[in-house]
């Protein structure tokens, strides 16, 4: 069973970062694409989100003795597997990976209309169970259907 703790730990961190991108919530596309001190604060913070809900993804597959993924999107292919998460989270969670890639491996190229639209339209859809938070966080990790709600806030990202 993964470590309560843990996943507490990487939720809390991550239902910071949300609130720390609430600062900017009200930003418009303009002044996203021209202050470049926003942009990067909320590039940085959306990296940070998804790196955390990563952890997570390997912290499950580390304690559960599941296959060692090959790269952050085959973590996902891991859960799917093993009946974890479904399809469509799956799925969901391949796109966040090559959408972090994109952000830390080709940050020079990032279309500015993608990461605002992930800002606005889904912020607050990262963590759907966060609202449950510590008391559920077990039927969370007993529940796959709870894990899925981890990550399905992301939307196809033409690359």
């Amino acid at each position: 069973m993964p470590n309560e703790l843990i996943i507490l730990r990487l939720i809390a961190n991550i239902e910071s970062y949300i609130n720390d991108l609430k600062q900017v919530e009200n930003i418009t596309f303009e002044e996203f694409e021209t202050n470049i001190i926003k942009q990067r604060f909320i590039e940085r913070t959306l990296h940070i989100i998804i790196e955390s809900i990563i952890d997570i993804v390997h912290h499950i597959i580390s304690d559960l003795h599941l296959r060692e993924p090959n790269s952050y999107s085959d973590a996902f292919n891991v859960l799917f597997e093993n009946q974890l998460i479904s399809e469509k989270t799956r799925n969901s969670g391949k796109l966040m990976s090559q959408f972090r890639n994109r952000l830390v491996q080709y940050y020079e190229k990032n279309d500015p209309e993608v990461v605002y639209g992930i800002l606005i339209n889904h912020q607050i859809d990262f963590l759907v169970f966060i609202e449950d938070e510590a008391d559920k966080v077990s039927i969370l990790l007993v529940q796959s259907s709870r894990l899925n709600h981890l990550l399905w806030w992301i939307v196809p990202i033409p690359l």
